[in-house]
C-alpha cells in the first residue's frame, strides 16, 4: 500500500474514531439532562405532595390542645385566598379537630365580594353553633374593612389594633359613562338586546331615572343585610351613632370607642390570654409549590378581570 492511501485510511479512521467519541458525549449529556429532568420532576412530585397534605388541613402537631388561626388575607374574591371555599375549608378543619381550643379568623382585607363575604359569615355562624364550646375571635390587622369586617362580625369578639382600619360598612356599585366623548369621537354603540333594561349600566347609554332607581334599592337591599348582620354579632356593644353604617372607617381607637372592636390583641396574646391555649396551629389552607407556579401565570390576568367585572358588580 502506498504512503498516500495509508494517510487516507489513517485519517478515515480518525474520523471515525472522532465520530464515536462525539456520539459518546452526546449520549452521556442527553443522559445527564434526562437524569437531572428527573430528579427535577421527583422533586416536585414530593414537593406537590407534602403540599397537598398541607392543603387539606393536615396538622401534624405533639401539642394536645392549641389555639386554630384561619387567614382571611386579601380581596375576598371566588378562586382567591380570601374566598369562600379556601376559608371555610380551614375553618372546618379547625373546628373538628378535637383538640382545638378555639379559633382565631386572623383578618387583613379591605373586603372584596358581598356574596363571598356574606357566605362566609353565615358559615362561621354555623360553626359556631355547632360546635358550642369552641369560641370564635377575630383578630384585625391592618385593615378589618368592608366585607373583612363583615365576616370579623360573627365573631365572638374583634381585636385590633390602635392603629388597624376598620369599618367602611357600606355597599358600592362601580360604573362609568362615556355618552358625550362617544358622541364627539363619533363611537355609536351596537349592542343588540332583548329586555327593556338589558343594557343597564351600558357606558355607552345614559342611566334612566327608573334605572337609578332600581339601582339604589339594590344596593339599599344589600347594605340592609350588612347593617343587619353586624348589629347581630355586635348587640349592644354598638354605640348609637348612624355613622357606624355610613361607609366611613376609623383606626383601632375610633372603633373601640364605637364599639366596633373590643379591645387590643395580637393573635399570640389572645391564644395565650384568652383562650388559654397558647399553642398556634395554622389552618389556612396553604398552596402547593406547583400550584404557586401555575397561579403566577394567570394571577395578573384574573386581577384584570375581577377588576373588569367589578364595574358591574355590587361589592362591599
Amino acid at each position: 500500500m502506498s504512503e498516500e492511501r495509508e494517510s487516507e485510511a489513517v485519517k478515515a479512521l480518525e474520523k471515525i474514531a472522532l465520530a464515536g467519541i462525539e456520539e459518546q458525549r452526546r449520549a452521556r449529556r442527553w443522559g445527564v439532562f434526562f437524569k437531572i429532568a428527573f430528579l427535577v420532576w421527583g422533586l416536585l412530585l414530593l414537593i406537590g405532595f407534602i403540599g397537598s397534605i398541607a392543603s387539606q388541613g393536615k396538622v401534624l402537631t405533639s401539642a394536645k390542645a392549641f389555639t386554630a388561626v384561619v387567614d382571611v388575607k386579601g380581596v375576598i374574591m371566588d378562586g382567591a385566598d380570601a374566598g369562600f371555599s379556601p376559608v371555610t375549608e380551614a375553618l372546618r378543619d379547625a373546628f373538628e379537630d378535637p383538640r382545638t381550643r378555639g379559633v382565631i379568623l386572623r383578618i387583613n382585607s379591605p373586603g372584596g365580594s358581598a356574596v363571598q363575604s356574606a357566605m362566609i359569615y353565615d358559615e362561621v355562624k354555623r360553626l359556631k353553633a355547632e360546635h358550642e364550646g369552641i369560641p370564635v375571635y377575630a383578630v384585625i390587622q391592618d385593615v378589618g374593612a368592608s366585607g373583612g369586617y363583615y365576616i370579623a362580625a360573627a365573631a365572638d369578639k374583634i381585636y385590633a389594633n390602635p392603629s388597624s382600619i376598620v369599618g367602611s360598612i357600606g355597599v358600592r356599585l362601580d360604573s362609568y359613562g362615556v355618552v358625550d366623548a362617544a358622541k364627539k369621537l363619533g363611537i355609536e354603540s351596537r349592542t343588540l338586546t332583548a329586555g327593556e333594561h338589558k343594557t343597564i349600566l351600558d357606558p355607552f347609554k345614559p342611566v334612566s331615572e327608573e334605572e337609578e332607581a332600581h339601582l339604589k334599592k339594590l344596593l339599599s337591599s344589600t347594605h340592609e343585610q350588612f347593617i343587619s348582620a353586624v348589629k347581630q354579632g355586635r348587640g349592644t356593644r354598638l354605640q348609637d351613632n348612624p355613622d357606624i353604617f355610613s361607609g366611613l372607617f376609623w383606626n383601632g381607637n375610633e372603633a373601640q370607642k364605637l364599639g366596633l372592636i373590643d379591645d387590643f390583641k395580637t393573635t399570640r396574646q389572645v391564644a395565650k390570654e384568652v383562650i388559654k391555649a397558647e399553642d398556634v396551629v395554622e389552618f389556612t389552607r396553604q398552596k402547593s409549590l406547583l400550584d404557586k407556579l401555575a397561579g403566577k401565570v394567570g394571577t395578573s390576568l384574573s386581577s384584570v378581570l375581577w377588576r373588569a367585572e367589578l364595574q358591574q358588580g355590587i361589592r362591599f
